[in-house]
């Protein structure tokens, strides 16, 4: 509630008649006394939410997620809370040993849907009346030869640059606008998911004794 609420409430449980239209000096006292009380409310609401992983902020995150997984899973370079909540859901959560947990794990550490096929699998090898290849329609070769096995293509996040650096070829060279000779790296790029947090996700979701063939692409 704010300062302002919690005047008007007192005023209201205040017995009629005591004091006339105009009270600045009431007015002080209750404004002072509706600030403290605004303030503790304020504390009260926001420590509540930090209680909980779908609504806690900031630092409180952090903690969650030290608490849960020790240094195994820290927040990345100005990662946001949204998506390091949803990073930590899916730790939490995970769904192990299917094809859907191993597109859901991805989806949630790049932000971008991975291309599997299974070589045992009629909806990606096609048939008849069946899968997605045939006359006309690309696809891959199936083998019931191949058990146990996918091929999985991954795609790095989409970010959003580096500041002030500009590539080959863009108009962005200019007084305080970037370089365009300037070298960079990828460790430059802020919050950036590496190639091997891929592959340290598609072999935590894995079934054992399985192969997944993974190449990363941007």
């Amino acid at each position: 509630m704010t300062q302002q609420e919690f005047v008007d409430r007192i005023k209201a449980l205040l017995p009629g008649g005591w004091f006339r239209e105009q009270t600045p000096t009431l007015d002080g006292v209750l404004n002072g006394i509706a600030w403290a009380l605004s303030a503790a409310h304020t504390l009260t609401e926001y420590a509540r939410q930090q209680c909980r992983i779908r609504t806690a902020t900031d630092g409180f995150l952090d903690l969650i997620a030290l608490d849960y997984f020790g240094g195994a899973l820290p927040r990345r370079l100005l990662e946001p809370d949204a998506t390091y909540r949803a990073r930590i859901l899916a730790a939490l959560f995970p769904e192990k040993g299917t094809r859907r947990g191993l597109v859901r794990t991805l989806e949630v550490l790049t932000g971008r849907t991975p291309w599997v096929f299974e070589p045992r699998r009629p909806a990606d090898t096609g048939g008849y009346r069946a899968g997605g290849a045939g006359y006309g329609a690309g696809g891959g070769y199936g083998s019931v030869e191949s058990d146990f096995q996918a091929f999985v293509v991954a795609y790095r996040p989409i970010g959003q640059g580096i500041p002030l650096l500009g590539g080959y070829r863009s108009s962005v060279g200019g007084y305080g606008v970037g370089s365009q000779l300037s070298y960079a790296s990828l460790s430059q790029v802020q919050g950036a998911v590496t190639d091997a947090d891929i592959y340290a996700a598609v072999d935590g979701v894995k079934p054992a004794g399985t192969t997944v063939w993974t190449r990363i692409e941007s």
